[in-house]
């Protein structure tokens, strides 16, 4: 199967899906004029991702410093179809990383964290000091 990349916009997120590394990430500010149109071909590549995983763990890493509220519905969705395919059997996680100074953030995190019941939902906080640690 092949990756699912779209490069980061200044309104819209990078989304890496590596499916050979088994590597999951979107990262960046979502606020695209259209969300459905941007979104659209990433819930189309996840579905033929699932028709033909294997079970493997799938984790998603998720850090997103803005989104609006047509982005918040996506995600919802989006938690809605990982939860249903972990009530499936399959093993997913998904990280959602915000900064400590990121109250929003956290809050919403913990909002989507509360809507699903089979995907494991970790809160991450990260520090600006733990990014140079990273580095």
């Amino acid at each position: 199967m092949t990756r699912f990349s779209v490069q980061a916009t200044k309104s819209s997120p990078l989304i890496d899906f590596d499916p050979e590394a088994m590597s999951f990430e979107i990262r960046g500010e979502s606020y695209p004029e259209n969300c459905w149109a941007f979104y659209g071909p990433m819930f189309d590549w996840l579905e033929d991702f699932f028709a033909k995983s294997n079970g493997e763990r799938m984790e998603l890493d998720m850090e997103i410093l803005y989104f609006n509220s047509s982005t918040s519905k996506t995600f919802m969705d989006l938690f809605d179809m990982l939860d249903a395919q972990a009530n499936e059997g399959k093993n997913i996680v998904v990280n959602w990383r915000y900064h400590e100074e990121n109250e929003s953030a956290m809050e919403c995190g913990e909002e989507f964290m509360e809507d699903v019941s089979n995907i494991t939902f970790n809160l991450i906080e990260f520090t600006d000091r733990s990014l140079k640690e990273a580095v």
